[in-house]
């Protein structure tokens, strides 16, 4: 299994950043988790309660702004790339 590119934490919410790459270029997925404590040891659920929302929010704006910023640097090094090439 493949790791991820990225993982941005704000309490007990975890955005992972996912590289995955196509003939166009490189494109990117996110998974959004909250960990919980049970008995057995830490766990991850999907779901989120109320007072997860803003802060998921902003977790998911960062990261937004980490994935364009990785998206303009595959650009560049696409387009230098393909410079050498010629």
């Amino acid at each position: 299994m493949s790791q991820p590119v990225h993982k941005i934490r704000t309490g007990a919410l975890q955005a992972t950043i996912w590289r995955n790459f196509a003939e166009k270029g490189n494109w990117y997925s996110v998974k959004l988790t909250r960990g919980y404590k049970t008995d057995e040891g830490w766990r991850e659920t999907e779901n989120l309660g109320h007072d997860d929302l803003l802060p998921a929010a902003k977790l998911l704006d960062l990261a937004h702004t980490w994935v364009m910023h990785q998206l303009e640097a595959d650009r560049k090094g696409r387009k230098q790339s393909e410079q050498v090439v010629k």
